[in-house]
């Protein structure tokens, strides 16, 4: 079983968002079970579950686990392919979204373009890798920072700015013969708390801060190879 795996065709998403369904894949992806075994659970007969299984079977979301015999009958155990599951934007490819139609570094709606993104890559990325049975190569830091003031985040965007900037500067290299392309996302935004508030003041794309002037901003960063076609891994 993998950790996660994404779904990036548009109607394993559909199967996966039926609340029954997505009842199995949790029920699944804490051990194998038959439709007998899940029916109690979920409060449906075991034709009827043994329906859902089969639909999410098709799409690759669960797979056999193995066969018992209980009295003249042979029950399938079933497990799911994954413990968890995240929807690449690829599902809705029509309407994705597509960080590259517009730049703003102050905009919340861009930084979740690029998170949407990075699903999406890293997900075809995952793929291939898997096809070719490759391993590959990325990275991610992951943090939290407790700003005092605006002023202090303000000071430590500019500092990340030029650190990164400076970074890459030095080991880009774009005559490299075989160099392999690589996408840097850096993000930063405040930590999602149930008492937070946004302040009515701030401007467009400034981030929200608590009532006592200080935030706590979560700082993300991610490298990972630029997309390449799923076959070639």
């Amino acid at each position: 079983m993998l950790d996660v795996t994404v779904i990036e065709d548009a109607e394993a998403a559909a199967v996966s968002l039926d609340p029954i369904r997505a009842r199995l894949l949790a029920e699944l992806a804490a051990g194998p079970a038959s439709a007998a075994m899940l029916a109690g659970k979920v409060g449906l007969p075991r034709q009827k579950v043994n329906y859902h299984l089969k639909t999410l079977e098709r799409h690759g979301l669960v797979e056999l686990a193995g066969e018992r015999r209980k009295g003249n009958v042979t029950e399938r155990l079933m497990r799911a392919t994954a413990a968890s599951y995240v929807i690449s934007p690829l599902a809705l490819a029509a309407v994705q979204p597509d960080p590259d139609r517009f730049r703003d570094q102050l905009s919340a709606r861009w930084l979740l373009a690029l998170g949407a993104r990075l699903v999406r890559d890293v997900g075809s990325l995952i793929t291939g890798a898997t096809k070719a049975r490759k391993r590959l190569a990325t990275f991610a830091l992951d943090g939290e920072v407790t700003f005092a003031t605006a002023a202090d985040r303000a000071a430590f965007i500019e500092e990340l700015t030029q650190g990164v900037g400076a970074l890459i500067r030095k080991y880009h290299d774009g005559n490299a013969e075989g160099g392999r392309d690589h996408r840097i996302v850096v993000a930063v935004h405040p930590t999602v708390k149930p008492e937070s508030v946004t302040d009515p003041a701030a401007p467009p794309g400034a981030a929200p801060v608590a009532a006592a002037s200080s935030a706590t901003s979560s700082a993300t960063a991610a490298t990972a190879p630029a997309p390449i076609p799923p076959a070639q891994g």
